[in-house]
């Protein structure tokens, strides 16, 4: 099978690229500027013996996300999963301290990147036209179910347009061999945290959690390789959180 992982150069979405390329899989690693990270998780997945390479194209780019799906058909042939992984936070704001820029770049790499990635998914998987079907896999949040007040509500009202994405598109193409489902993560040890101001934040909210630990981006990976697998054949329109009870 052939993957396409959105913003794969750390966190979750460096995981499941490894996790995926390690169940002879291969792997496009997408990264919009960490090149550096892109290239290593590369490295680590052909030394393990498996094949993957990396494509820079930023998703909230349509001219971008076009490039990335033509490389993969090049390289590997048409994709039969998509992961929609690539997000930004936009930083710790209140809502009354949101600017119009900020909005409209956090909506345009995690909303309008992950509804293009989803086209062109389509376009290729679909048995409508003339594709051997596939699957799609979103990442969203419990942030979209929470709100995340006094941090960042506008990042969780992206993950919210992200759970409509998932729901509609996963019916609109259920008769296309198309499966489309998400993972709902919670508390996750990335970099996301520290990158949007707050590296202790784990730490900060773990013992909140019912389960009173955050989780590896290993254990993200796995949610999203099950929900690709054949193993959840008769799993779409499915959000599954992945939160530690949160």
């Amino acid at each position: 099978m052939n993957w396409i992982v959105t913003g794969s150069s750390r966190g979750i979405g460096a995981a499941t690229a490894r996790m995926a390329a390690a169940r002879a899989n291969s792997v496009i690693v997408n990264y919009s500027v960490d090149r550096e990270g892109a290239e290593a998780v590369v490295t680590g997945i052909r030394e393990a013996g498996g094949r993957a390479i990396a494509v820079q194209a930023d998703i909230a780019r349509e001219a971008d996300v076009v490039r990335l799906f033509e490389t993969a058909d090049r390289e590997f042939g048409a994709p039969s999963v998509l992961v929609n992984n690539a997000a930004i936070t936009g930083g710790f704001r209140r809502v009354e301290d949101i600017d119009e820029e900020l909005l409209a770049r956090v909506f345009a790499v995690n909303v309008t990147g992950s509804f293009l990635c989803a086209r062109e998914a389509v376009r290729r998987m679909s048995t409508r036209h003339g594709g051997q079907g596939g699957a799609i896999v979103n990442l969203t949040s419990r942030a979209a179910a929470l709100g995340s007040p006094n941090e960042w509500v506008h990042y969780a009202a992206t993950k919210g347009a992200i759970d409509t994405l998932t729901v509609g598109l996963a019916r609109e193409v259920a008769t296309e061999g198309i499966r489309v489902n998400a993972i709902a993560a919670g508390l996750i040890e990335t970099g996301m945290h520290a990158a949007a101001g707050a590296p202790d934040r784990v730490e900060r909210m773990a013992p909140g959690i019912p389960m009173q630990r955050s989780a590896s981006p290993d254990e993200g990976a796995e949610a999203v390789l099950w929900l690709a697998s054949p193993a959840a054949s008769y799993v779409t329109a499915a959000i599954l959180p992945v939160s530690g009870g949160r």
